[in-house]
């Protein structure tokens, strides 16, 4: 009897850095085939795993499934456009760096003048230079002072009904320099107002149509409501979005959300200084595994307390009440009768 050690998915996910959802994915379109144990169990040995890391990285470097694909049958149709992206995603971080290198070097040189820095001012080397703001929040929290920071390229606003973050969102989107709300009304008409914006821009219609290019491939379904959208997310500016997941299918939703996620501090279609603001209770958009260091959490408390930072993993403050929003709405309402009793 072979010695190979045999993973089971919860275990590869976690040894390879992705969920387990992306490892079903992988599975859906072909491109990974793991063994079944004798309970008909998924299993992943080192074939399945070097497989699966290759799938990983090259996601990483921002190819959709379609051209993973390519890539693993050997065909490098498609191949400049990913690699120009993740080169551009690259130059966007060695910009961040050199920028935070001459703040080190502005730090030394007021130590070697006899001046000591704060320890905001270290702390600040974390993030990107003016990357916060502070404002006073809205009705239900009555004013209260509110720091915003740092501003990741994605942050998703979550809270139960009720908890104020739509207000939240709204307050953001008139804080945010140069920042829209893109409200439900993008639906109004089949998505009109968004139509006669990409026909007066040709350059958003290019950038409209090479995401949706990108997410097709990824499995998404094109609609007028996923035009909308995109429509919004792909302007100028900061942007700040009311349910992203209206109107769009589980797959287009799994399919947008890799594709935001891949977009990376300055990566195609993200300049530097426009981060993405996206209200959720969808766990095909916020998957919880999948979070990166590029993403944030702001979760509502339903106490209306003030809005808090999360961590994706069990066990840290507001993580169960992130977890709870994201539930199905019969899982919801399970919750929130407690247990049975006899």
């Amino acid at each position: 009897m072979s010695s190979t050690r045999f993973l089971n998915a919860s275990e590869a996910a976690r040894r390879l850095g992705v969920s387990a959802k992306a490892l079903r994915l992988y599975e859906q379109r072909g491109l990974l085939a793991p063994v079944r144990s004798a309970g008909g169990w998924r299993a992943y040995g080192p074939d399945e795993m070097e497989r699966a890391g290759e799938i990983a990285a090259l996601r990483a470097l921002g190819f959709s499934l379609a051209q993973v694909a390519r890539v693993l049958q050997g065909d490098p149709q498609g191949l400049e456009p990913a690699l120009a992206a993740h080169q551009a995603a690259l130059e966007g971080r060695l910009r961040q760096l050199a920028g935070t290198i001459e703040r080190v070097h502005g730090l030394r040189d007021g130590l070697a003048r006899g001046r000591a820095p704060t320890a905001g001012d270290l702390a600040g080397l974390l993030s990107p230079p003016g990357s916060g703001i502070a404002f006073d929040l809205p009705w239900p929290w009555g004013g209260e002072r509110f720091e915003l920071g740092p501003v990741r390229p994605l942050t998703y606003i979550i809270g139960p009904l009720g908890s104020g973050k739509t207000r939240l969102a709204l307050r953001l989107a008139e804080m945010l320099p140069g920042a829209a709300f893109l409200g439900l009304d993008r639906l109004d008409d089949g998505g009109a107002a968004a139509k006669a914006r990409l026909a007066a821009d040709p350059d958003l219609r290019a950038r409209v149509d090479r995401a949706l290019a990108w997410l097709v491939e990824d499995g998404a379904v094109v609609s007028d409501t996923l035009v909308a959208l995109l429509a919004g997310l792909e302007a100028e500016g900061p942007v700040v979005v009311d349910m992203v997941e209206q109107g769009l299918d589980q797959a287009t939703q799994e399919a947008l959300a890799a594709h935001l996620r891949r977009r990376g501090p300055a990566g195609p279609g993200a300049p530097e200084g426009r981060p993405l603001f996206l209200m959720t209770r969808s766990c095909a958009i916020l998957d919880l595994a999948a979070v990166g260091p590029d993403e944030a959490i702001l979760l509502c408390p339903a106490n209306h307390s003030p809005p808090v930072y999360v961590a994706p993993y069990p066990g840290a403050p507001g993580y169960e009440a992130v977890a709870t929003c994201l539930a199905t709405p019969e899982v919801r309402e399970r919750l929130s009768r407690g247990p049975a009793t006899s």
